[in-house]
C-alpha cells in the first residue's frame, strides 16, 4: 500500500454564507474532477437539490450557484493528509485547515454541519473555536456509508431546511 499526499480544495463560500458544511477530505474522484463531492455515487448534491427544492443538475457551476443562493459554504476539515484510496479510515498524517482565519472572514456563519462522523472527529481534534457555533453531525453522504438508507440519511440532512429560507413542505 502506497500512501499518497492529498490536498483539499479551497473553501467555496461568500460573504453571505451563514452555514458551513464540512467534509473530511476530497476522495480520488473528486480530486480528479476538481469538484467537491464529484463521485456520482456520493449523495451530497442529491440531498441538497432535494432539500432546497431545485431541479437536480450534474453541472458544477449550477451546483455552486445552489450553494451561493442558499448562503451555504463548503470546505473540508483537513488541509492535507496521506491516504490510500478515498476512505476516511485510511487517513494518516493529517493537518487541519485554518478555521480561525476562515471563520473571522465569514462572521455570518453560525452553524457548522459535518458530513460524517470522521469530519466531526477531526474538527474536534484540531480546531479550537473562539466563539460559539451550532455544531451538527450528519450521516456521511459517501457511498461508503452503507449503514443507513438514502431516505434515513436525507431525513437527517433536512436540518438544512431550518437553516436556509427553504419552504418546509418536503
Amino acid at each position: 500500500m502506497r500512501y499518497m499526499k492529498s490536498f483539499s480544495f479551497p473553501p467555496f463560500s461568500s460573504a453571505q454564507s451563514n452555514v458551513l458544511i464540512l467534509g473530511t477530505m476530497p476522495g480520488i474522484k473528486s480530486l480528479e474532477l476538481n469538484q467537491y463531492y464529484g463521485h456520482n455515487q456520493n449523495n451530497f448534491w442529491k440531498f441538497l437539490f432535494l432539500i432546497l427544492k431545485e431541479d437536480f443538475s450534474n453541472d458544477y457551476e449550477t451546483r455552486k450557484a445552489l450553494l451561493q443562493k442558499n448562503n451555504i459554504a463548503i470546505w473540508d476539515v483537513l488541509q492535507y493528509c496521506d491516504r490510500v484510496g478515498s476512505l476516511d479510515s485510511a487517513i494518516k498524517n493529517e493537518v487541519a485547515n485554518d478555521f480561525e482565519s476562515f471563520l473571522k472572514e465569514h462572521p455570518k456563519i453560525t452553524t457548522i454541519l459535518f458530513n460524517g462522523q470522521k469530519a466531526a472527529a477531526f474538527f474536534k481534534k484540531y480546531v479550537v473555536l473562539e466563539k460559539s457555533y451550532q455544531l451538527i453531525t450528519l450521516p456521511s453522504s459517501s457511498p461508503a456509508n452503507a449503514g443507513k438508507t438514502f431516505e434515513s440519511k436525507l431525513d437527517e440532512w433536512k436540518v438544512l431546511i431550518s437553516l436556509t429560507n427553504t419552504p418546509t413542505d418536503i
